[in-house]
């Protein structure tokens, strides 16, 4: 059931890209190749996004790179399908974070569109109720998960982002996944206090640390879309890497995934099948 029931409200048809971090834990896998083009089951996260953005009807695609930038140029090229891809180079990548990678995207986006980062892989379908303006997808807490989470209000709407946690059974949480659209009244917001952020010296903060104080100022405020329905996740090292080939699996293969030999808490709650809920553990990287 989809969450855009207003004809009036276009389809975002813009995506930007922050794929400008070294995936340094993903060594050596990131040493030649960025993070961004790690093979999940035989195929790049790269490719996976781009599939996913064309089947939605995206036009525009902005990339923000950095680490081994040329190896993004070359994979994608200026167009794929019907979507035109420009690229936005940050010189500070290897000392900045991604509020960095989003701040030097200020002038190139002047439209609604869809914030992602790159090294995310996700069933295509999860994607059709985010692209309406002003939504953050989101995935209830599961114990092996950690990182940036929200707390939402009766009508699904964010009303706090959280470093950590719930500290209580009933203080409830939902996990972020570093996907978010945006309509231009809210990026303009946005932009003002990275500005603010950036001319600070906070170069290397997240980026939610600005959505966080937008909510608070009530100046931005998000719809939940729940990401629990499909596979989802984030990868930022091997044992990730091991985990989402295992959710990504090829039917096609005759093999095990690559990285196997992983034991842990995920690997038991993973299946294999493309119908059950995905789960991410968020490490942070720079993108």
């Amino acid at each position: 059931m989809t969450l855009n029931n207003d004809p009036s409200i276009k389809n975002i048809t813009t995506a930007l890209l922050l794929a400008a971090g070294t995936g340094s834990r993903l060594l050596p896998l990131t040493k030649s190749s960025p993070k961004c083009l790690t093979l999940v089951n035989e195929i790049p996260i790269l490719e996976r996004l781009i599939s996913s953005l064309t089947q939605h009807g995206f036009k525009r695609l902005v990339v923000v790179t950095g680490h081994l930038e040329n190896s993004i140029r070359e994979f994608l090229g200026n167009h794929v399908g019907n979507m035109t891809i420009e690229y936005i180079f940050s010189p500070l990548y290897q000392t900045t974070n991604n509020i960095y990678s989003l701040w030097m995207a200020k002038e190139a986006i002047n439209e609604p569109f869809l914030l992602i980062e790159s090294d995310l892989v996700f069933d295509p379908s999860l994607l059709t109720d985010m692209l309406c303006p002003d939504r953050i997808a989101v995935a209830h807490m599961q114990p092996w998960l950690n990182g940036s989470t929200v707390s939402i209000d009766q009508f699904n709407k964010v009303d706090a982002f959280h470093s950590d946690v719930a500290d209580s059974p009933k203080d409830i949480r939902y996990k972020t996944v570093n996907i978010y659209s945006l309509s231009l009244s809210s990026w303009y917001q946005v932009v003002k206090k990275l500005n603010l952020y950036v001319l600070a010296g906070r170069v290397n903060d997240y980026y939610e640390a600005v959505f966080a104080q937008l909510v608070v100022e009530k100046c931005l405020s998000l719809q939940a879309v729940f990401f629990d329905s499909k596979p989802w996740y984030e990868i930022d090292t091997i044992e990730d890497l091991a985990i989402a080939e295992k959710m990504f699996f090829l039917k096609s293969r005759s093999t095990l995934p690559l990285y196997n030999n992983i034991n842990r808490l995920e690997l038991k709650n993973v299946s294999l099948s493309a119908d059950e809920t995905g789960v991410e553990e968020k490490s942070y990287d720079a993108v």
